[in-house]
C-alpha cells in the first residue's frame, strides 16, 4: 500500500489553552496510538490533504522529531462549520501485526447486462479487510464482464490470500438488476437456455 509522509513535531502542552494556539497557527494536533505509550505531536494541516481528501487509501509515513512511525489513519475531527481539520488520530503498525482497514473496491471489465440496458448496483464500495501492513492492498478489484441482468457479484469471488474479509462471504458487491429497456439481455438469456435444452 502506498504511503504519505507527513512530518510534525512532539507536544509538550496537551492542554485547551495551547490546542487553541495550534490551531490558530494553521497546525493540527494529532495523537498516535498503538505503541507503548500514546503520541502527542502536531503537523501543518495542508500536510494532511492527500491523506484525507482522496477516495483511495493510504499509510502514513509518520516523521516526528526525527523517529519514523508507520501508521494508519485511526479518526478524525472536522469543524462543523468550516470542514477544518480540528484533530487526527493515527495508529501504529507493527510489521507482525495485523490490522484491519477498509479498503476500495474497483470495477474492471465491462457488464454485457448493463450494455444489454441494466442498472448497475455497486452496493459496497469499500470492503473492510485484515492484514499485515505489508499485504494491505491499495484496491481490491471486482472483474464485473460476466454480470448479466440479475446477476451478483458476492464477496467470496473475491477472496484472496493476502488478506481476510471482514464481511459474510455471501455480501453482495455489485449487482446488475433490471430496468424498462433491458429486455435484450434477457431475450438472449432465454434463446440461450432454449438451445441447450434442444441439444
Amino acid at each position: 500500500m502506498k504511503s504519505i509522509s507527513i512530518k510534525g513535531s512532539k507536544r509538550e502542552s496537551v492542554g485547551k489553552v495551547a490546542t487553541k494556539a495550534l490551531r490558530n497557527a494553521g497546525m493540527v494536533p494529532c495523537v498516535i496510538y498503538g505503541g507503548k505509550t500514546p503520541i502527542h505531536f502536531s503537523a501543518e494541516e495542508k500536510a494532511f490533504k492527500n491523506l484525507v481528501f482522496t477516495p483511495n487509501v493510504y499509510t502514513a509515513s509518520l516523521d516526528v522529531d526525527g523517529q519514523k512511525i508507520p501508521a494508519i489513519l485511526q479518526d478524525i475531527q472536522f469543524h462543523p462549520v468550516t470542514d477544518r481539520i480540528l484533530h487526527v488520530d493515527f495508529y501504529q503498525l507493527f510489521d507482525d501485526k495485523e490490522i484491519t482497514m477498509n479498503i476500495p473496491v474497483r470495477l474492471t471489465g465491462t457488464s454485457p447486462g448493463v450494455l444489454n440496458g441494466g442498472a448497475l448496483r455497486f452496493t459496497n464500495r469499500k470492503l473492510k479487510v485484515k492484514a499485515l501492513p505489508a499485504n494491505l492492498p491499495d484496491f481490491i478489484s471486482a472483474d464485473i464482464s460476466k454480470l448479466r441482468i440479475g446477476s451478483k457479484l458476492v464477496l467470496s469471488s473475491l477472496f484472496n490470500d493476502d488478506y481476510t474479509f471482514i464481511h459474510p462471504d455471501n455480501t453482495v458487491v455489485v449487482q446488475v438488476r433490471t430496468s424498462r429497456n433491458a429486455t435484450a439481455d434477457a431475450e438472449e438469456g432465454e434463446e440461450e437456455a432454449t438451445e441447450a435444452a434442444a441439444e
